[in-house]
């Protein structure tokens, strides 16, 4: 019996040495972005200020609509610009929201498959939201219901990008294109602006993706951006607002707008005040607490000059998954579709034929192997705070229907060629295991 005892015990030890840790998400943190932070850390100046500034220009040359902007290291030359940063990419969600006096009474569209910080901004301004379903088999909105839901109380829609895949702008202009007759611009706001329904994207997954040769950010009249720790970019927390250049829009209005919103609607941010004799300031609107600060800015600068490589690695990391998955077993969102270049945010797949049971034990069965897996998404009827509000996920079969086994893999910059190897081997492992369990 101690013989068979050690045995056994042997066995298990050289499973744990076998036994890789795969995290989910961690952030690709190098030597450039200490030092940068540690460089503004020293400069005597942590809160909004140059960093800030040249960030905005960096992500308005990346989303495709700063290519008329020249880049000054110093930000002493003035805009026009197209980008402002703020706190996260929900603040530049709502910020956008504020600019174009979206409130009661008002309907905002987006999609039931989204995380509820596309839908909770639309109450924080006081709208009301409208959820689209899911088109059949696919991670992205119904764009024949979208264009049924339109409605004279519509003022926006919010697309959403979803997993670093832009989704189809050119159906979404097509339903504000075909209702244009509908949409009645509240009197006296930014609104009147615009001939149709206004497209505000929530691309927090999307920066550095395009789509038939059109960047994510210079799709829709309005893009936000997201910087959270997850992100492909990251700021540790943050976020940013986009802009199309229009006929109708003077930029440094909106950008000026937009700095007041986050930052307590004052005419004057910190830098400005610190000049000499530059005391004086008025606060031209009740305002929020959302500026990002210098210290995030030289974080998300030293990640956007690595991002070209980040974005090789991911796309090539991908490409494995794709050679190294059983398409049988898995349909994978499609990240390499003609005319699609994605940003690789997330590795999204579906456990084909199988059933929510069957994927929850499948990520407890991943994660007794050390590889962390998740969800994206709950569909948001299915949230407490959704279903309060009257929301009912039976109106929403197909989002149901996608959540029920989407499973997503680990995938960032970082990951190597032998975690995604034991990714995978241990993915034909769990299944057989799952399977044998008659889930």
């Amino acid at each position: 019996m101690i013989v068979e005892a050690d045995t056994v015990k042997a066995e298990t030890d050289t499973e744990k040495d076998e036994m890789m840790r795969v995290d989910f998400s961690p952030p690709d943190i190098t030597e450039a972005e200490i030092t940068a932070v540690a460089e503004v850390l020293r400069s005597g100046w942590i809160t909004t200020g140059p960093q800030a500034s040249a960030l905005e220009l960096e992500l308005a040359r990346w989303a495709g609509v700063g290519d008329d902007v020249a880049a000054v290291a110093d930000c002493t030359t003035a805009p026009p610009r197209r980008a402002a940063v703020f706190s996260s990419g929900t603040a530049a969600l709502e910020c956008a929201l504020r600019l174009l006096g979206i409130g009661p009474g008002d309907e905002v569209i987006t999609t039931a498959y989204t995380f509820t910080a596309t839908a909770s901004v639309i109450y924080h301004v006081g709208a009301t939201p409208v959820l689209i379903d899911c088109a059949p088999n696919s991670f992205e909105m119904d764009y024949v219901a979208l264009k049924e839901a339109i409605t004279p109380r519509t003022k926006v829609i919010i697309p959403v990008d979803i997993g670093g895949v832009m989704c189809d702008y050119y159906q979404v202009w097509g339903a504000i294109n075909a209702t244009s007759e509908l949409f009645s611009p509240t009197s006296g706001t930014l609104q009147e602006a615009f001939d149709s329904v206004i497209m505000l994207a929530d691309a927090a997954h999307s920066l550095g993706a395009s789509r038939f040769g059109h960047a994510s950010g210079s799709v829709a009249d309005f893009t936000a951006f997201s910087f959270h720790a997850v992100k492909n970019v990251t700021t540790a927390e943050g976020g940013a607002l986009v802009w199309k250049r229009h006929a109708r829009l003077d930029d440094e209005t909106v950008y000026r707008h937009l700095a007041q919103l986050r930052l307590h609607g004052q005419t004057k941010d910190a830098l400005a005040k610190s000049a000499l004799g530059g005391w004086e300031y008025d606060v031209a609107l009740p305002g929020y607490k959302y500026n990002l600060t210098d210290v995030a800015a030289a974080l998300g600068l030293a990640q956007l000059t690595r991002y070209p490589q980040m974005l090789t690695r991911r796309r090539e990391l991908v490409d494995s998954y794709v050679k190294g998955l059983d398409g049988e077993k898995v349909q994978l969102l499609d990240h390499r579709n003609e005319g699609n270049g994605s940003s690789c945010h997330l590795l999204m797949l579906r456990l084909r034929g199988k059933s929510q049971t069957f994927r929850d034990l499948f990520i407890q069965k991943m994660a007794q192997r050390g590889v962390t897996t998740n969800v994206h998404y709950k569909p948001l009827p299915l949230l407490s705070a959704y279903r309060q509000r009257g929301f009912d996920i039976r109106a929403y079969p197909q989002a149901l229907a996608q959540y029920q086994n989407e499973l997503s893999l680990p995938l960032y910059s970082k990951l190597t060629d032998e975690q995604l190897a034991y990714v995978c081997a241990s993915f034909d492992d769990v299944w057989d295991e799952c399977a044998a369990a008659g889930v």
